[in-house]
């Protein structure tokens, strides 16, 4: 099965509820049709991603965009975890955060990131980013295709 360029599955794994809502926002005003399921910790990202209990029926997303500040389990041990996971590995991972630490930039690309990108303070700044992520990952960006 493959995905149409209009059909994307994005996993956003953020617990900040304004986050998530301007996030939503800026992906429902983009002209594709993309399915954005939301997590808010590392423990659910995890679940969602394998299938386990309440998430046994989620679709296997195309895209995640993964906050590293997370309660329960941090962004970094959910990407280590990901990117380990045979089944998991290729589903590419944008780091979404508000960390500028060059240690947290080195560390991400460390644990095989695709890309690193901080979250804008401006309101209007944080749409254009995520429309930005967008755009490059869903209309540039050839993404693996779902096992079968």
């Amino acid at each position: 099965m493959t995905v149409e360029l209009n059909e994307v599955e994005v996993l956003l794994v953020e617990d900040n509820p304004g986050d998530v809502r301007l996030t939503m926002e800026a992906l429902k005003e983009a002209k594709m049709h993309n399915r954005v399921n939301v997590v808010m910790d590392g423990i659910e990202a995890m679940e969602f991603l394998r299938k386990e209990g309440k998430y046994a029926d989620a679709t296997r997303p195309d895209l995640i965009l993964l906050d590293l500040n997370l309660p329960r389990k941090n962004g970094r041990e959910v990407l280590a975890e990901i990117k380990a996971d045979e089944n998991l590995k290729c589903i590419p991972v944008v780091v979404l955060t508000t960390s500028e630490a060059e240690q947290d930039i080195l560390k991400a690309y460390k644990l095989h990131a695709n890309c690193y990108v901080t979250k804008p303070v401006d309101l209007d700044q944080f749409i254009k980013v995520v429309r930005s992520i967008e755009s490059f990952w869903m209309t540039v960006v050839k993404l693996p295709p779902l096992p079968r």
